[in-house]
């Protein structure tokens, strides 16, 4: 009788600091356990008793690479409180604002983060000494999200112009325009990176999801839709607490959310989104998904990379036509009066969906909130597909201690999870008894 743990301590090239450990007895899979090390969410209770108002600023602090997730999910659920309707114009400024995320974030995960597994490098900046062409145009990517952020919101990280009920400023048109040539030279960019990662060799790996994602008849929902599924989940986000809920697992400081009441897991972010609202993409990245024959549905984690590069020639496309659309007609937020209510939002994080609920007082004042982020709701996907995939590879033979490492790490990597605030590496550890 044997027994094999592998043990990672500290995941690299993700945001933040999170572990694996796998057990292995008589070659069988007893655990897998993604353990993640988040601080308790205090943010929660940090927001009790603050001013309606101060939520957006404070949510945004949660994450400085979706910080404009984090706003809109707080506002959409405030305004849902507040009976607050935003105009046509500010809905499409805030899907300009999303743009930018989208663009900057996923330019991030695909060149520095996720890509460097399949040429072998340590690093994105072992990657850029192989393929400098192609990280170049990955950071020119990512700094234009980053200008666009900067334009309309005031700063690329946490940015200050996002209101209840609006923007604190609605931005110059003839500032946003001149962004155009940067965004059409993006959206070429982005085609191209797209291509170049759709021929990339994916490990063989197919599992069945339960996908869950906003869902708009409209357009390619981003904050404004129905929590939808695969598995015939239709609801508004209001009705979100009676189809998820979130669970403590002793292995993890964060909490993970499950499906209930079936206690099953489920997956969001690109690929879900992807395989419930294709056909709502524009001309361009729809266009792209058939010429790079991304599968429909899919259902292989590592193609989240090419996943990623659609959504970011979306991202391109769609800011284009909102700047060119755009004539500044205001104004730029509607006045409310506070009442004892509560109201809920979902909005899609670069990762994922993101959902918020709060209460608040005649005062104005937050009496409760509930913030659920993307990775408490992959967390036991990922698992899930940590355990399907060392199955694979252990009964194609491979039982190599470095390689089996090295695929748990890039599974996890292909979910682009959010820990915390820090990126580390420390060598992983085998014991065997």
């Amino acid at each position: 009788m044997s027994e094999m743990i592998l043990d990672v301590p500290i995941l690299t090239r993700v945001e933040g600091e999170g572990g694996l450990t796998v057990r292995l007895k008589d070659g069988k899979i007893e655990s897998v356990q993604l353990r993640i090390y988040e601080p308790p969410r205090l943010f929660e209770s940090l927001l009790r008793g603050r001013p309606l108002e101060n939520v957006p600023d404070i949510t945004a602090r949660i994450c400085g690479i979706c910080p404009v997730a984090y706003q809109m999910s707080s506002v959409h659920a405030l305004e849902a409180a507040l009976g607050i309707q935003v105009s046509h114009e500010i809905h499409e400024l805030r899907r300009l604002l999303y743009c930018g995320e989208w663009i900057e974030s996923h330019a991030l995960h695909i060149h520095l983060l996720h890509a460097p597994d399949f040429f072998g490098c340590a690093s994105g900046i072992e990657l850029a000494e192989r393929f400098p062409t192609e990280v170049k145009r990955g950071l020119e990517l990512k700094k234009y999200g980053n200008e666009l952020l900067e334009v309309l919101a005031g700063r690329a990280i946490h940015p200050i112009n996002v209101a209840v009920g609006g923007f604190y400023r609605l931005p110059d048109r003839d500032k946003l325009r001149e962004m155009i040539p940067k965004l059409e030279w993006g959206l070429q960019a982005s085609v191209d990176t797209t291509k170049w990662v759709a021929g990339l060799d994916f490990p063989k790996l197919s599992n069945t999801y339960e996908c869950v994602a906003l869902s708009n008849p409209d357009e390619y929902a981003m904050s404004v839709g129905t929590i939808t599924s695969t598995g015939g989940v239709s609801c508004s986000p209001a009705e979100y607490s009676l189809n998820f809920c979130e669970r403590q697992v002793p292995h993890s400081t964060a909490l993970q959310a499950v499906r209930i009441p079936q206690e099953t897991s489920y997956l969001v972010g690109p690929i879900a989104r992807l395989n419930l609202n294709r056909d709502q993409l524009s001309p361009i990245s729809k266009q792209l998904a058939d010429e790079v024959s991304f599968p429909a549905p899919c259902t292989n984690p590592y193609q989240a990379i090419v996943a990623r590069g659609i959504e970011l020639t979306y991202a391109f496309e769609e800011a284009l036509r909102i700047i060119k659309n755009y004539e500044r007609r205001g104004p730029a937020r509607i006045e409310y009066s506070p009442s004892n209510s509560w109201g809920a939002a979902a909005t899609e994080a670069p990762r994922g969906l993101l959902y918020h609920r709060y209460e608040i007082d005649d005062a104005g004042k937050i009496q409760a909130a509930d913030i659920v982020p993307p990775t408490s709701q992959n967390q036991g996907q990922i698992e899930a597909d940590l355990r399907s995939d060392l199955l694979r590879e252990m009964a194609a033979g491979n039982q190599d201690r470095s390689a089996l490492e090295l695929q748990c790490e890039r599974l996890v990597r292909s979910y682009d999870p959010c820990i915390s605030c820090a990126t580390h590496f420390l060598p992983v550890r085998w014991e065997e008894s």
